[in-house]
């Protein structure tokens, strides 16, 4: 099974407060599976989150070590065809551009699966499932 992470899965991973903690223990074990995908939008977005005041705020090193462990999954990058793909997703279904982005970036990775917490849970998108792996049952 392809799957591609939202920028949440990696964010609650890095975050060490007390308050994440549940959330950082589903994170981690989520990053341990086989067939993770992740795109570079993802990457900027979890960036621009570490780094926001009164976010995570890892060192420099730490942030480092961070993306070098993702950088090990597949990455899709940002291209043309898929600002493209998600202007048609887009229309078609009416998600915000950001988060048609990461859905195109998934399709384009052949994911049957999406991680995402922000989404419709066990909503399917063109045969992708969305799932929130931090929602409690």
């Amino acid at each position: 099974m392809n799957a591609l992470v939202d920028t949440d899965v990696l964010v609650y991973a890095a975050d060490e407060t007390v308050q994440a903690d549940r959330k950082r223990t589903v994170a981690w074990k989520l990053l341990r599976s086989p067939g993770l995908r992740i795109s570079v939008q993802v990457l900027n977005e979890f960036v621009a989150s570490a780094r926001h005041p009164g976010k995570l705020a890892p060192t420099q090193a730490a942030e480092q070590d961070w993306l070098t462990s993702w950088f090990r999954m597949p990455v899709t990058p940002l291209s043309l065809s898929l600002f493209s793909e998600a202007l048609r997703i887009h229309e078609k279904y009416k998600f915000s551009h950001w988060d048609s982005l990461i859905l195109s970036a998934a399709l384009s990775l052949d994911c049957t699966v999406l991680y995402y917490e922000d989404m419709q849970h066990g909503q399917f998108i063109e045969g992708m499932e969305i799932i929130n792996p931090f929602r409690e049952e």
